[in-house]
């Protein structure tokens, strides 16, 4: 039986790596999405250093681009073998963020794949907090992997407010699950018990949604901390993904979303798909 792309539309992928084994699932994650969606898998690495570092010690900027260069190598011939195409790039800068961007935009990008978190120093590259930046000014939706993690789209955790892009996310979850015949836990968190109904109207949509294209999907609405929720009900239902939405590229909303993201990339058992809207 062929392979399924979980994803539609993916035609090309923007992997940023340090070569860290904390790049190593979203390596792996790439490579994998590419073969099962015929993806051209683009590859970078940033080297962060303004040009006053870089004049001062070119002799470590010099070594970091090296080692950065040997690490997409290696992602190349991982892709190589796996019959997937991939092109790669180091950059120097003091923006790893917005290289990454940049570069996304740039090459088209239908996603972009990263790490949640990476080395220190010179050779830092854009994990950890850089993650939620690029999520912040990302031209798509990003996907965001652990070390030691792997996405399978089959048992699919959704958060959702009721607000668009919770709507938007729940939209993305559900073509996932049926292109996969997986399935998906709508998932809503109250500020307060007098918060449940709004909740429950939350999850009753995305279940509706869901169930109009015959996909199973199971409801939650629990009171508490929205980070702590999500990533609590991501463990004890086995998720094997979560996914999130957040506001469009520009604008207070899409500052707003950073915490709570943030912290549930940071803190999340499974990889987290954050999803765009405009």
């Amino acid at each position: 039986m062929a392979e399924v792309c979980p994803l539609n539309n993916l035609e090309k992928i923007l992997l940023a790596t340090d070569g860290s084994e904390f790049s190593s699932g979203a390596v792996s994650e790439a490579i994998n999405l590419a073969g099962k969606c015929s993806s051209r898998i683009t590859a970078i690495a940033v080297v962060e250093a303004n040009e006053e570092y870089a004049s001062e010690a070119p002799q470590l900027v010099e070594k970091a681009e090296a080692e950065a260069v040997e690490s997409l190598a290696s992602v190349k011939e991982q892709a190589a073998a796996a019959s997937a195409d991939c092109d790669t790039a180091v950059h120097t800068g003091d923006s790893p963020y917005r290289i990454i961007v940049d570069e996304a935009k740039k090459n088209g990008a239908e996603l972009i794949i990263m790490g949640r978190r990476g080395r220190t120093g010179i050779a830092k590259v854009a994990m950890g907090s850089v993650t939620a930046r690029v999520i912040g000014h990302a031209p798509c939706d990003v996907l965001v992997v652990p070390r030691d993690g792997a996405a399978d789209y089959k048992k699919i955790l959704v958060a959702t407010d009721g607000s668009p892009h919770g709507e938007a996310a729940a939209a993305e979850a559900i073509k996932m699950a049926k292109k996969t015949d997986g399935s998906l836990i709508a998932l809503s968190v109250a500020r307060s018990e007098a918060k449940i109904p709004e909740a429950e109207q939350s999850v009753l949509k995305v279940k509706q949604m869901a169930e109009a294209e015959s996909i199973a999907c199971e409801t939650l609405t629990v009171t508490g901390k929205n980070y702590v929720e999500i990533v609590e009900k991501a463990k004890e239902n086995g998720a094997s993904l979560i996914v999130v939405g957040c506001y469009g590229r520009t604008g207070l909303g899409r500052l707003l979303m950073g915490s709570v993201t943030e912290r549930v990339i940071g803190h999340a058992p499974c990889a987290v798909l954050v999803t765009l809207v405009s």
